[in-house]
């Protein structure tokens, strides 16, 4: 399938008379990642999803891969269960063309460049945005797919505590306790957080000779144990300027399978902070700076075998001017430094990068306009110039429509360039293209969405067996057709979604196009909850098509379908419990070749909060 339908609604737009202000509409939460400025979600001229606190607390997800399961546009590759390593694909592009962002700062390892979703705590999560589509105009290298933002508990207001044990299968025990507070000027939260199970056996593997999947065969248990501590605070100095600072740390012990290494004690901790002044009601300035690391020592059979640490150091200036009426100017710099340290031996272990953005946004002739450009001067690569233009328009007060264009790229990682044995250092940066055309519509007690992309990839960097190393392919087009509804009817919520995609190899070395690996072209999502005053129950309906292991389409994994279950009940005002069932039917599937997924599996959980 093939949409060209985006630049002819430009012509729409423009020329369709308005039938209602965008004022009008009914305010969707805030967000700020798909612009870099606070608006609302209605009002957004990109696909965005939120999970809110109260979306989290009604799907009752363990972990943060649960939570994001299902997500419109999104696909997901797990390497055997809770802490294992675990890949998300935004509308059929790379796992590593995602940014994450933790309260504004960028994170993830620079040597792999992605980010361990399976490490990051969800009990201090507050809420996420997803941004689907090509940010590079606004972030820089890797938001060729799109944005994740993750943000933490922040506090404030009157004190606030909670704590919560769960227990489930395969030994797994959970605990973690908060408190929150701060009044009106002021805010805070410390939170701590604690998982251990013994897991299952995570990999079925072939030894080599004619090696797969993790290329051993350990049948055992795979553990995974996980502390972390979170603190956020700041306060609001006066009606011009306000502070915000934040530390997460996290460490573990996560067990696996593998012929090399198949333990690894890791260490993950962000910290950064914030000040925004606003010089008066047209004009607002921001600093913030951040520093994350990734760490983590690596060991066979208790025995170290090697140890790898990243850096990554970022400062940003913006500033926000406002001027006549719905007009906005935005600007800034950003700095990013990547270091890389450990016993491991690279050609290169630092890398500095400066970007320059620029943004309007505003109402002309009752048209939406977003109009965003980007430079950024990477000391390896050279300078790389991004840009982004988005039109919307509210036809009537149940209907919106955008349409956007952009262009983003991402640099190669440390270890896809000079990984010992491992990296090509005459890789390229890949360059993506990306036209999408949305259509947001209300209805009497809910909403629903269409959306209809198209990406074309040059550069994109791939793993070529048949020299051991990653390569470029010339050219990667991806389609795709996103369809979600929500809906309210009394104490019911309905919620549902549909995906589909057709990610695949053009270049000529492919002879025949070919599915990119790990993406499923189908998914489906449906969701269904009943909520009472003291109790609560849901249930959760995944369906994935089958999808491909490697490039070259000769290991083909098949399409499965999951039911989840949950319920909740209200002992008191303070006091829930909780228990969710996962996989129901014990449905065996994959969705990396020979890597075990969970099968029927339960959790129940005490919850005291106050």
């Amino acid at each position: 399938m093939k949409y060209y339908c985006a630049p002819a609604l430009w012509l729409f737009l423009i020329s369709t008379p308005a039938a209602y202000s965008k004022n009008s509409y009914e305010l969707d939460p805030i967000i700020v990642t798909a612009n870099r400025l606070a608006e609302s979600a209605d009002e957004s001229l990109t696909s965005v999803t939120v999970i809110s606190q109260a979306d989290i607390q009604r799907r009752q997800a363990s972990n943060l891969e649960e939570l994001l399961q299902g997500i419109q546009g999104l696909n997901m590759s797990n390497n055997g269960g809770e802490g294992k390593a675990t890949s998300l694909f935004i509308r059929g592009t790379e796992s590593d063309h995602i940014l994450v962002l933790i309260n504004g700062a960028k994170v993830g390892s620079a040597s792999l460049g992605t980010t361990a979703f399976q490490h990051i705590p969800i009990s201090q999560v507050d809420r996420i945005e997803i941004v689907r589509g090509p940010k590079s105009s606004l972030y820089g290298s890797e938001a060729i797919g799109g944005v994740i933002q993750i943000f933490t508990r922040k506090g404030g207001d009157k004190m606030k505590y909670f704590a919560d044990v769960g227990v489930g299968s395969y030994q797994r025990i959970s605990t973690s306790a908060g408190l929150s507070g701060g009044g009106d000027n002021g805010w805070f939260n410390v939170s701590v957080d604690r998982i251990n199970t013994d897991g299952f056996d995570a990999c079925r593997g072939k030894p080599s000779p004619g090696g797969a999947g993790c290329f051993t065969d350990e049948p055992d248990s795979d553990g995974y144990t996980r502390l972390s501590s979170a603190l956020r605070f700041g306060y609001r100095l006066n009606h011009q300027t306000d502070a915000d600072f934040y530390l997460l740390h996290t460490t573990g012990d996560n067990q696996y399978d593998g012929s090399f290494v198949n333990e690894s004690e890791f260490v993950q901790q962000l910290f950064g902070g914030k000040i925004a002044y606003s010089i008066n009601n047209s004009l607002n300035m921001s600093l913030s700076y951040s520093q994350s690391i990734d760490e983590s020592d690596n060991l066979k059979d208790s025995g170290f075998q090697s140890r790898f640490k990243t850096k990554r150091q970022s400062v940003s200036i913006q500033g926000d001017v406002y001027f006549l009426r719905n007009q906005s100017l935005s600007g800034g710099i950003d700095y990013l430094n990547d270091i890389v340290d450990g016993n491991i031996s690279y050609e290169e272990t630092e890398r500095m990068n400066v970007g320059i953005f620029a943004q309007y946004q505003g109402e002309v002739f009752s048209n939406d306009y977003q109009l965003s450009f980007r430079a950024d001067e990477n000391e390896q690569f050279g300078t790389h110039t991004t840009g982004g233009i988005a039109v919307g328009r509210s036809l009537n007060r149940n209907l919106r429509l955008f349409s956007s264009i952009g262009t983003a790229y991402k640099s190669p990682t440390f270890n896809e360039l000079y990984f010992p044995s491992y990296g090509n250092p005459k890789l390229d940066p890949e360059k993506s293209w990306s036209v999408e055309t949305g259509f947001i519509g209300k209805i009497n007690n809910g909403k629903w969405s269409i959306n209809l992309f198209n990406t074309q990839i040059e550069n994109l960097i791939v793993y070529d067996a048949a020299s051991s190393s990653p390569k470029n392919i010339e050219k990667t087009q991806i389609y795709g057709v996103e369809l979600a509804l929500t809906a309210h009817i009394r104490q019911w919520r309905f919620s549902t979604n549909i995906t589909i995609i057709d990610p695949i190899n053009k270049s000529n070395a492919a002879k025949e196009d070919r599915t990119l690996p790990r993406r499923a072209k189908q998914s489906l999502q449906f969701d269904v909850d009943y909520e009472k005053q003291k109790y609560q129950f849901g249930s959760s309906v995944q369906v994935m098509g089958k999808r491909y292991d490697d490039l070259a389409n000769t290991r083909e994994l098949d399409a499965y379908a999951t039911i989840d279950l949950r319920a909740k009940l209200n002992i008191s005002k303070d006091w829930q419990i909780q228990t969710r069932m996962n996989n129901l039917f014990n449905k065996e599937y994959e969705t990396a070749s020979y890597f075990n997924q969970i099968g029927r599996s339960y959790l129940v959980s005490l919850r005291f909060e106050h």
